[in-house]
């Protein structure tokens, strides 16, 4: 299955941590979400974001080193809509500068809220401007909260 996914997770809180080779990057106490593409094999990228046993690689898999998942909602697509996703949340949420972004020109993949619901309304309504129907992974612990589709 071809795709874009965003992980929601919740910072518990706030932290600095280093993501990969870069200087630390402090997070919030609050929800954050990333936007993340696989134009192959999404259901297998879904479930590795959701693994805690994965060699780090990605700035993501840094971040949910300190972050727990809470939702992870994707779409069905080959369209390269990554960015595009990014950017109109980049209006509407609070960018975390330089993340998840190093193989394209967006400020960021990773966007932070203070209220879970809210969040979830944001990234829902932003799938819809793309005309893409949001739909909940169900690959993750029952003790996850999901979103409603």
């Amino acid at each position: 299955m071809n795709g874009i996914y965003v992980v929601i997770a919740e910072v518990s809180r706030a932290v600095s941590i280093p993501i990969g080779k870069r200087r630390k990057n402090y997070f919030k106490k609050g929800f954050y979400c990333y936007v993340g593409s696989a134009l192959r094999g999404l259901e297998k990228r879904m479930a590795r974001h959701c693994s805690k046993e994965k060699k780090l690689h990605w700035h993501i898999d840094y971040f949910l080193v300190i972050a727990k998942i809470r939702s992870l909602i994707y779409a069905k697509t080959t369209r390269k809509v990554e960015c595009a996703l990014s950017r109109i949340l980049s209006r509407k949420l609070d960018s975390i500068r330089q993340f998840g972004c190093s193989d394209c020109t967006c400020k960021s993949h990773l966007f932070f809220a203070q209220d879970f619901d809210r969040l979830v309304k944001v990234v829902k309504n932003s799938y819809h401007l793309l005309d893409l129907q949001p739909i909940k992974y169900e690959g993750l612990p029952s003790s996850i909260r999901y979103i409603n589709s």
